[in-house]
Parts: structure tokens; sequence; C-alpha cells
């Protein structure tokens, strides 16, 4: 279908998915399988080709690109190998895109060099076992103390956690109520009382490790503040570009489940005839369509209309929340098409359908993007408490 890409973004389409079908596609399965952290080799090879840096500045080795550029390098890879694409997804809409754009010089000339290169990754540290969808009750504090900050804590559900070199770490700094106490500083892996939980065995997410981040008494210098408290609703703000990576994520797991759908439909036969001849296949192929492509452009509007600032909050909410639900229900839909064939490994359709539901649980989930569509429609806040 049209996509309505510019002849330069169409090249860099076209390359990134030959990347993801000759590199990545021979070993995405057995990477899954094994639960095979994506490797650093790998990671490098991202950086040489200039992808893990294309959305950040140019006077730190970066493309100088558009956050559209990032996320059509997302879409492709993502298609085949989402590890691959989590790689670009981390530094092009993620906490090294926070620090580019509110961080101090300091932090951008310390930490994006060796992200961009692929030497180093960065992680966000938001949830905590406690403090999922409410993330304003979270409990891990860093507290001042001189020309440091005293982090203690622990924080869970952390992609990347345990194989990230440096995490950007939400933490409660003053004695403030819910959102205006919080702000944010820059840990680095290897401080003294930093530890990691055991790997999580999830559903999904396989190649992406998660586990724990566990903070004991860590001392952080001063210079790693990135944001202090009070600044909560400014990093949640910069977080709207990680929910669109997110959302391009979810477009590509349901763009591929259509796409070997439509193969599908058209070579496998039943009943002496292509599946595609029978009308029930027709409309589940139309209804995949239509959600697709629904969902593509709602993150073109919001992408477009951003422009080089920062996305507005009810179009990513309303492009995130209808990428994840299309993922999930048109992989489930790719699944029927493809009958006990899709319930097998061999296809790639279950890997698809499992990876949509982390996605969507994700930066956000569909229903708490439900309630911020309607407070941004509204202009007005939500107290889930009462």
């Amino acid at each position: 279908m049209p996509d309505g890409d510019t002849d330069e973004l169409r090249a860099l389409r076209e390359a990134a998915a030959a990347v993801a079908l000759d590199r990545y596609a021979p070993v995405a399965e057995q990477w899954d399988e094994q639960r095979t952290p994506f490797p650093h080799d790998e990671r490098r090879y991202l950086g040489g080709l200039g992808y893990l840096g294309i959305a950040l500045p140019e006077r730190f080795g970066g493309g100088g690109a558009t956050l559209r550029e990032a996320l059509v390098v997302i879409e492709e890879l993502a298609k085949q190998c989402r590890p691959a694409a989590f790689q670009v997804f981390e530094s092009n809409t993620g906490p090294a895109q926070v620090v580019s754009l509110i961080g101090t010089d300091d932090q951008r000339e310390r930490y994006l060099p060796g992200i961009i290169s692929g030497e180093t990754t960065m992680a966000v540290a938001i949830s905590e076992p406690d403090a999922g969808s409410a993330a304003t009750d979270m409990t891990t504090r860093a507290v001042r103390s001189g020309e440091t900050f005293v982090v203690n804590g622990l924080k869970r559900w952390i992609s990347n956690g345990s194989e990230a070199d440096s995490y950007l770490v939400y933490a409660r700094m003053s004695e403030e109520p819910g959102s205006k106490g919080i702000g944010a500083v820059i840990v680095d892996a290897d401080t003294p009382g930093v530890s990691f939980g055991k790997p999580e065995r999830l559903m999904g997410f396989r190649g992406i490790p998660s586990a724990d981040v566990i903070f004991e008494d860590v001392r952080v210098p001063a210079e790693n503040l990135l944001i202090g408290p009070g600044g909560f609703r400014r990093l949640f703000t910069a977080f709207s570009i990680e929910r669109l990576g997110n959302s391009t994520m979810s477009l590509a797991i349901g763009q591929a489940a259509f796409d070997r759908s439509i193969a599908y439909a058209q070579e496998r036969e039943q009943f002496g005839k292509p599946l595609v001849e029978f009308q029930s296949v027709q409309m589940s192929l139309a209804d995949m369509a239509m959600q697709v492509e629904a969902t593509r452009l709602l993150i073109r509007r919001a992408v477009e209309n951003a422009g080089a600032g920062l996305p507005d909050p009810l179009e990513v909410s309303l492009a995130k929340c209808t990428a994840n639900e299309m993922a999930k229900r048109v992989t489930d839909l790719a699944m029927q098409i493809h009958g006990g064939n899709g319930y097998t490994e061999e296809y790639g359709i279950e890997r698809l359908h499992r990876d949509a539901h982390g996605w969507a649980l994700a930066g956000g989930t569909p229903s708490m993007q439900r309630i911020r569509i309607v407070s941004e429609l509204l202009g007005r806040t939500f107290d889930q408490r009462r």
C-alpha cells in the first residue's frame, strides 16, 4: 500500500529491510528460543551503520536526522528481529534521546558518543514492584549529600536490566507528594552498590534482557543529575518519544503478521482452492489491512506534527493505544489464518503474538493510554486513587 515516503526515506527503508532480512532474520528464531541477549558485536555493527545515532546530534557522532528516519529503521528491523530493532529504539527514542533533549552538555559529551557508536547502552528505570502504571507511587530515593546523590531502591521490569552500561533512574528527591518530588539521575552500572536480580523469563521480549536493578547506598556525582524534583512532567513529556518508538515496534509486528498472512493465504490450499478464495479469510485480511494502516497514519501524524520538537501527548497516546491493540488483534488473526501452522514456532506467528503483548505492556498500558486520552481531550486529570 502507498506509504508516503520520500525517495530518501524509501532508500533508507530498503537498506534497513535488507539488513534485517540478510543479517537478522536467519538468527532471530534461534535467539528467541535460547533467550540470547543481543550480541555486543552486533550492536557495534548497527552503530557502524549509523542507525544508533540516526536522530541524535551530529556533534556527538549522530546523524542529525529526524525522528521519522529513526522510526523507519526501527520498523524494518522489528519486522524480522525485535532485539535488533530494540537497540535502535533505545538509542533514538529511549533514554539517550532524553539525555540529548534535556541533559547538560557534560552529560551529552560523556554518554552520547558511546551509545551512538554501539560501545555502550543506557536503559531507563521507572517501574517498581508497587509502582507500575501508578508511577508516581515510586519509593526509590535519590537524596542530595554534598556533591553526590545517594540512591536507594529497587526498579523492576527494566528492559536491558543487567546488560546496560548506565541507567536513567527516576527517583523521589524531596518530600513533596506525588509527582512533585520526582526527578532523575544517571547511574553507571559499575557504581558500587548497584546490583541486579535474576533474569526474568518473559513470555515474549526474548533477546531483550529484563531484570530488577537494585540500588543500595549508591553514590552518584551531582553532575549526573538530569532533572531535579518537580521535573516529572517534563520527563514524561520527553517520554512521549519513547512511546512513538513503542508504537512503531507494534506497527512492525502487525505489518509482518499481515504480510505473512497475505502470502500464506495465497499459497495454502484447502478444499481444492487457495485460502484467499474463502470469504471469511478475505474479511480477516481486510480487517488486518484497516487496522495496520490506521495505526501507521496515527503514528505519522504524531511524528509530522512534532517536527523537530516533542510530540503532542494526545496524538502519542492515540497512536500507542491503537498500535498496541492492533498488534495483538492482527497477530491473533494471523494465527487463525495459518491454522495449526500458526501455532508452531516454524512460521514465526506465535513469536509475533508473544511480542505484541509485551509491547502493549511496556511504556504505559492501553488502559492507561485511554485514561490519558480522555485527560488530554478534556484538559483535566483524574485521581485514580478515589
